[in-house]
């Protein structure tokens, strides 16, 4: 079953609502942006990532992860001012871009990322707390926390926000008493040994720091909070970023300077030691906590709110798209993040969880510069960035992110991208629909102009197959064709389904709604193909014309597939029609059903032929193909040729062997003798057991119409019989025989 999702409101053209009065650059970007840049890991980790790989490694590894950051950064610039990015942030870029599903398949781990970071900041936090205060219970003051931080999002973003400049204030303040301070006591000697012993290599050091510099998408999160996300979100950011990498490529010559490697290495709190006023590095640990959980519970309910309004999540769970008040705020959503982290932070261990969770936002980071690097390389007319990226720079931050996930964690990378991919495959198959276009179509429409300028005007054997246009008229009367056709294309050939209405116009507006419900209905039967109405006052004419002008560049229908005419006053228009599809070297194949049988077991296919010359060629790829089918893999092939006496029946068989053999395809052979009976006779009597029979026509001439008449009238009685007619100058021998197995 299909969804449409729209959720338009009237007179407003926007998908996701937006505030009325948002959020600047400073308050809605800058800040969530950079307290999350600021966090733990400059305070515990700094140090060790110093005493492990020293001052000039740092400052490397620092400039790589904050390149990789930058590349990204640009990549949500670049699409940020070139859309209105409303609620959820790089779920919305992602969804308008690559589609619903990739935005869902990348939203939905995305959202769990953020609610579970919430439980690891607040973890986090309760445990500083209680290193202080040992009297404290640690999973109370964890739970106590995560509800306070709840409660401030639940009252209203500006609210967290105010909450966030104290926060940032206390970080400030830790920071100038960093810098301010001076060297540590020199490390003992079993300090010294324990620390070479622990010491890690580059990659790893850098697989440790790299998240912190993660945080440039909690002002990305707040899109829809934001006045002017397409001036804020670029301006915040590379702020942001530029802030944090001047902090980064600072602190690690005061650490390196002020103490040996050792006391880096061995002790999480060295810049507590260093620091002037050393509770002020605590201050700025519970405040970089702090921040980084309500910047999570800002965002992860936001981007629970865009799912639910698109419809990406079930429907039972639309509840989660509303907001209220005039901020939009999504209560509910908040309330069942909330419960999520408290659960988490209840059972007081996400060491398992937090790789995933790391390779979840670098994922998200890695689809996003794709996404950005798509568009500009396939620089479609819509998409118009006011800052301009090279698609280069964005792909290239799409290798960084992939190379840094395997970096950090094999393992985990897989688990992520597994998991991406199962909801991927849950949402295509729910087959969404929404009111905004995506790149999808125009990556298919490059690969189409590529692969259409490259085809060349002679066909090759290596590769020929059919690419049928089947006139079906109603394909519910005479499903059969449609069958019949898609069999043999084994979903490798381009099938056309076509119906002549017989009328002097028809609304263009009709004729895309009718093959618009040909399409949907052929395709839950497990059928793709393109679909063609037009009308015509007189049908053969509309045929003519339609088959003369469909294709494009050379890729037309090689291979005309249509019922046998049931009027037999319509004869001679009917062989008309045969002899001007002949002529516009095009097959022929003429499908004269059994009414009563039709396809009946699907067991015996009856092939009569002649030799490889002529019709034969392609009567043994047709029949070779629909044996090769699905529905008919289980038939029996039987290959039958008459001669007139039994002296050189032997000699054919011969030959039809060795011709048999050299095609490579397992068939019964039978050499019949005619022995003066007529062939009409002959094909009665030992085709009566087969299912289906091929045999070939004639090439039109003067009398086509009554050859016609007679095979028409001597087909009445038989198994559904397919007439083959092959097209001019064929090299259907060519396909069927190696030129080396000629020799």
């Amino acid at each position: 079953m299909k969804h449409t999702f729209n959720n338009r409101k009237s007179g407003s053209d926007e998908v996701i609502p937006s505030a009325k009065e948002g959020l600047g650059t400073f308050g809605g970007v800058f800040t969530p942006s950079i307290l999350t840049i600021l966090g733990v890991i400059m305070y515990l980790r700094f140090g060790w990532v110093v005493g492990n790989v020293g001052l000039t490694g740092t400052l490397v590894i620092v400039t790589l992860s904050t390149s990789i950051t930058f590349l990204t950064a640009m990549s949500i610039t670049a699409i940020a001012t070139d859309q209105r990015v409303r609620t959820g942030g790089a779920y919305y870029m992602i969804s308008r871009s690559l589609g619903i599903e990739s935005g869902g398949a990348i939203g939905i781990p995305l959202y769990l990322a953020q609610a579970l970071s919430v439980a690891l900041y607040t973890v986090g936090f309760a445990e500083s707390v209680v290193s202080v205060f040992p009297q404290l219970n640690f999973r109370i003051v964890g739970l106590t926390t995560t509800i306070a931080v709840a409660g401030l999002a639940l009252i209203s973003a500006r609210v967290a926000i105010r909450a966030q400049y104290f926060i940032m204030l206390g970080i400030a303040i830790s920071l100038f008493s960093f810098v301010f301070g001076g060297p540590a006591a020199p490390a003992d000697p079993a300090t010294v040994e324990a620390a070479e012993r622990q010491s890690e290599g580059f990659w790893f050091v850098f697989a440790v720091f790299f998240p912190a510099v993660t945080g440039i998408m909690a002002g990305v999160n707040m899109s829809g909070d934001l006045k002017n996300p397409t001036k804020s979100i670029p301006l915040g950011t590379f702020a942001a970023i530029g802030v944090g990498y001047l902090i980064y490529m600072t602190l690690p010559v005061l650490l390196a300077g002020r103490a040996d490697a050792a006391s880096l290495i061995d002790n999480p709190m060295i810049m507590r030691e260093m620091a002037w006023w050393g509770d002020a590095i605590l201050i700025g640990v519970w405040g970089a906590t702090l921040s980084s959980a309500v910047g999570s519970i800002l965002g992860a309910p936001r981007v629970l709110q865009a799912l639910a309004r698109d419809g990406v999540l079930p429907g039972w769970l639309r509840w989660l798209g509303r907001g209220e008040g005039e901020d939009d705020i999504p209560r509910l959503g908040t309330l069942l993040t909330m419960f999520v982290a408290l659960t988490a932070v209840y059972f007081g261990t996400l060491n398992l969880i937090a790789p995933v969770l790391t390779m979840f936002f670098l994922t998200t980071y890695g689809v996003l510069n794709l996404t950005a690097g798509i568009e500009r390389l396939l620089n479609s007319p819509s998409f118009r960035p006011k800052f301009n990226v090279h698609w280069s720079f964005s792909l290239l931050g799409a290798i960084g992110c992939m190379s840094v996930m395997f970096l950090i964690n094999a393992v985990a990378t897989v688990i992520a991208l597994v998991f991406v991919a199962v909801i991927f495959i849950w949402l295509r198959s729910r087959e969404l629909k929404t009111a905004w276009g995506d790149v999808r179509r125009g990556i298919w429409m490059a690969l189409i102009r590529a692969g259409l300028m490259r085809i060349k005007v002679e066909e090759d054997a290596k590769t020929w197959r059919p690419h049928p246009l089947v006139f079906t008229g109603a394909p519910s009367r005479r499903f059969h064709l449609v069958e019949f056709a898609s069999s043999i294309t084994l979903n490798r050939g381009i099938l056309t389904l076509s119906s002549i209405l017989k009328s002097n116009e028809i609304a263009l507006g009709r004729k895309k709604s009718m093959e618009k419900q040909i399409r949907e209905s052929l395709a839950k039967k497990g059928i793709q193909c393109l679909v063609r109405v037009t009308s015509a006052p007189d049908p053969y004419e509309g045929m003519a014309r339609l088959v003369e002008s469909y294709g494009l560049g050379e890729l037309v229908p090689n291979t005309i597939v249509m019922g046998d005419t049931e009027n037999e006053a319509s004869i001679d228009a009917y062989s008309k029609i045969i002899s001007s599809f002949h002529n516009l070297n095009r097959n022929v194949v003429i499908v004269h059903d059994n009414k009563v049988k039709l396809f009946g077991n699907r067991q015996i296919i009856d092939v009569w032929w002649g030799g490889l010359q002529g019709n034969g060629g392609l009567l043994m790829i047709l029949a070779h193909l629909l044996k090769s089918s699905q529905s008919w893999r289980h038939a029996k092939l039987r290959i039958k040729m008459v001669v007139k006496e039994r002296q050189g029946a032997e000699n054919a068989r011969k030959n039809l062997e060795s011709i048999i053999g050299r095609i490579r395809i397992r068939a019964e052979l039978e050499v019949l003798i005619a022995g003066g009976r007529e062939f009409k006779d002959i094909l009665a009597e030992s085709s009566k057991d087969a299912d289906l029979i091929f045999m070939g026509m004639a090439e039109p001439g003067e009398h086509f119409a009554k050859y016609y008449y007679n095979i028409h009238k001597n087909l009445e009685d038989l198994p559904t019989t397919v007439l083959v007619l092959a097209a001019k100058n064929n090299a259907f021998g060519d396909v069927l025989v190696k030129s080396e197995d000629l020799d």
